[in-house]
């Protein structure tokens, strides 16, 4: 038990305050942290900001990623809720520029939140993973699209090249990127993933670990975003960020854990 208390201290959750064409994209790009770049705009269409007003004031600030799974219906990891009152979020698709509008979003109030029945709270027990219902749903406006889902039980193969996205941190203790960032990360394998030197019995079956080269990697602010991969013909999101090493975002052998969406899918259509 106190070499598991010890091993969990490393873990960071990654969310905190900050204000498709799915081409190859060749031009030279602004390196970022965690090794991603501003996404082109309209891409990642299912990416959602999920934003808190601690205050009830109508003062939204983002929090975490999410996934749009429904006209209803949003994805995001459990450990985001900061509190079990609906009305202190807002769902905003369509986003891209955190700072500015762009006439793409759509501001959208949660009507009730929904959490995973084995979430405890400890990240490295897993079933990190929520839904938010909202009180009305998303129209078509052309910037958004609901995403696609593994099938049942699905497992990527080992460095199978996925795309981490959001608008956390790019680097840890460091700024807030105002633009989407994109980033290509490669599925680190369960078996390797759970070995001593890497995320050792946090490494849940239920997760799917990517990154660990010490370049790319979720930050805080990511929490709850996709990990979108191109399987079966078609964009599907495999993953929900749930955590990472807590000193440092991108460290060697710590790679970006996600809830493995495949191991939810029953659950997810049950509360849908």
């Amino acid at each position: 038990m106190i070499r598991f208390v010890a091993l969990l201290s490393c873990i960071g959750v990654i969310y905190g305050r900050a204000p498709l064409n799915h081409a190859v994209h060749n031009e030279r790009r602004t390196e970022r942290v965690v090794g991603g770049w501003d996404a082109p705009p309209n891409t990642w269409r299912w990416q959602v900001s999920l934003q808190y007003d601690s205050y009830n004031s109508n003062d939204y600030y983002h929090i975490c990623g999410g996934t749009l799974i429904a006209a209803y219906y949003v994805m995001t990891a459990a450990h985001c809720i900061l509190s079990p009152e609906a009305r202190y979020y807002r769902v905003v698709t369509g986003e891209y520029n955190l700072y500015e509008y762009d006439g793409s979003e759509q501001f959208k109030s949660v009507e009730k939140i929904i959490i995973h029945p084995g979430w405890t709270g400890d990240l490295g027990n897993g079933n990190d993973i929520a839904v938010l219902k909202l009180k009305t749903p998303i129209y078509d406006n052309g910037y958004l699209q609901i995403a696609d889902l593994p099938y049942p039980g699905q497992v990527l193969p080992h460095d199978f090249t996925c795309y981490l996205t959001g608008w956390g941190l790019l680097a840890t203790g460091g700024s807030t990127p105002a633009i989407l960032q994109e980033a290509p990360i490669p599925v680190v394998e369960h078996s390797v993933c759970s070995s001593p030197e890497w995320w050792g019995s946090l490494a849940k079956k239920t997760m799917v670990c990517a990154g660990g080269d010490g370049k790319t990697a979720g930050c805080q602010g990511d929490s709850g975003g996709p990990l979108s991969c191109l399987t079966d013909g078609a964009w599907r999101v495999h993953g929900v960020v749930s955590y990472g090493p807590a000193a440092d975002c991108n460290m060697f052998r710590k790679p970006t854990v996600f809830t493995r969406v495949s191991s939810f899918i029953e659950w997810l259509y049950s509360v849908m």
